[in-house]
């Protein structure tokens, strides 16, 4: 039974926006109270047009989820935590802005902080600037590109190295200058190619029905927004339910799969590409990569094939909940606890296709605005033992040239963390489509090497002989920072391996990005200086 609330308990959401934006001394937008009323969060009373919600609940969600947070993670992580680089006050549009959200990467940190410590600024806890316009910084673990896409914006020059071929791909992806009517043009060819090649086969129309039969049943067992209400106020054994309306469901899908020939999986399971696509999503994914094969413009070529690797990353055979651990594959539908309704597998890449294509223009376009006349690269290879200026040469040579005459001023830099990622194994699908040769064996830290005491000695010799090969090309007052959560004390032994000292250390905290994993983290950004 529904309880009774007092009617000057309710309030809009409009007002209710007002009323939670001076509360938590933020801004609160309607579409946040609405998103609180679709999870579940908040109660909706009223009928469509006439929402509205009880003031008292929103005041115990504002209470329990950001209350006295800072204030409880400062008691669990020290009271040197620096609150100031939670960066809280940005919104995650704000965080994976223009070009860092041109394709997903495992590990990677926030523009904002790499911004904080290379821009001129200074504040009570960055009491000096250390990087100004016209310098170079050095990501010796380029990643995704972060590092230097924001130096791009402060113009300053930046060179990344990474011993992965697809991550120096993704990066230099980021800080290309494109023909953008050409990438355009070759996007939309491929669409009316694609979906030609679509008419032949089922795919689509078997895909239609499914969602016809999946929305009546989702409509009818898992209704929005009581059915997450419900789970929330622990009112439904969510695993249990979730478990029979799978088993109800599955005959329509069987005979959905049946009628339209649907195959699921691939004759062969031996790549990565074989065990965890559809076969329909395999063909499809071949025959895109067969047509930018035919693009003459080889940048235009490159970030298409990142836009194809961003979508077949999104097609993989597994659950939403699943999607960055992959588990085992899925090849029916299934009950999705991240969403608290049935969903199903993808059999065509065509939507995401059309999304990122149509996303990773819009991105281009907005960085294109915010980019400085400045040069930025990554190197693929081993920073352990690479020659920058020699490899840059090669690749880069007015880069190469100014490299060598003023030199490098520093490293902005977050190294892989002891036995926590396999960098090449997270583009696994990516490596098999592009042919790329994998240099899993020269990761720093890699998760297969795990975390014992060979692994941890191991990585501080990495370290150790990153930061002794990169010094001999930075100024003789050189400033690196390092972005780590060094549990295991490492760090000061690397400091002093490589003759440097730890001058200062910033203690910030990570916010969660899930309301899964509520646990206080915390990371420090070492700086270091020669001795």
């Amino acid at each position: 039974m529904v309880e009774k609330i007092e009617a000057e308990e309710l309030i809009s959401v409009k007002e209710a926006s007002v009323w939670a934006t001076q509360h938590i001394g933020k801004e609160v937008t309607t579409s946040n109270i609405s998103y609180l009323i679709q999870y579940g969060r908040i109660k909706k009373f009223g009928d469509n047009g006439n929402t509205k919600v009880s003031k008292n609940e929103l005041l115990e969600y504002y209470k329990s989820f950001l209350g006295h947070r800072e204030l409880n993670w400062k008691e669990q992580l020290g009271s040197d935590l620096n609150w100031v680089l939670s960066f809280d006050q940005y919104k995650e549009s704000e965080t994976t802005k223009h070009v860092h959200r041109l394709h997903p990467y495992k590990g990677k940190f926030i523009p904002q902080l790499v911004e904080y410590f290379l821009d001129e600024h200074t504040d009570n806890f960055k009491k000096e600037s250390f990087f100004k316009k016209g310098d170079i910084v050095l990501d010796p673990f380029s990643g995704s590109g972060t590092t230097i896409v924001q130096a791009s914006e402060l113009g300053i020059h930046a060179v990344g190295i990474d011993v992965s071929v697809f991550n120096a791909l993704v990066g230099n992806s980021k800080v290309t200058r494109y023909n953008l009517p050409d990438v355009q043009n070759e996007i939309t060819r491929i669409n009316y190619a694609l979906k030609e090649f679509l008419t032949n086969s089922h795919t689509l129309e078997f895909e239609e029905k499914l969602l016809e039969a999946l929305n009546k049943f989702n409509n009818e067992y898992f209704p929005v927004p009581d059915y997450k209400y419900r789970l929330q106020r622990g009112e439904i054994d969510e695993y249990k339910y979730g478990a029979e309306k799978e088993k109800e469901f599955l005959p329509v899908y069987e005979k959905l799969v049946k009628d339209y020939n649907i195959k699921l999986k691939q004759d062969a399971s031996d790549t990565f590409l074989d065990k965890w696509y559809t076969q329909h999503i395999r063909e499809e994914i071949q025959f895109v990569f067969e047509e930018i094969k035919k693009i003459k413009n080889h940048d235009t070529k490159k970030i298409i094939c990142v836009i194809l690797s961003r979508a077949i990353r999104s097609c993989r055979a597994t659950t939403h909940a699943d999607l960055a651990t992959l588990l085992e594959p899925m090849s029916t539908t299934y009950y999705c606890g991240k969403h608290g309704k049935m969903c199903k597998p993808l059999f065509s890449i065509l939507k995401w296709w059309e999304s990122y294509s149509k996303d990773t223009i819009k991105r281009l376009v907005e960085f294109d605005k915010l980019r400085t006349a400045t040069y930025q690269f990554c190197l693929t290879g081993d920073s352990r033992s690479i020659d920058i200026f020699e490899e840059l040469d090669k690749k880069f040579p007015a880069f190469a040239e100014l490299a060598k005459t003023q030199k490098i001023k520093g490293i902005f830099s977050s190294p892989p963390y002891v036995g926590l990622i396999n960098y090449h194994e997270q583009h696994a699908y990516a490596y098999d489509l592009f042919g790329f040769e994998r240099k899993d064996d020269l990761e720093i830290g890699p998760l297969f090497k795990g975390q014992g005491k060979e692994a941890k000695l191991s990585y501080i010799q990495g370290l150790t002989d990153v930061l002794n090969n990169c010094k001999k090309f930075l100024v003789e007052d050189f400033d690196i920072f390092l972005v780590a959560n060094d549990k295991y004390n490492m760090y000061p032994t690397i400091a002093e391996n490589t003759n440097m000292q730890i001058v200062n250390q910033y203690k910030r905290p990570v916010l969660n990005r899930t309301e899964k994993d509520k646990a206080a983290y915390s990371e420090i950004i070492f700086h270091l200086k020669k001795k």
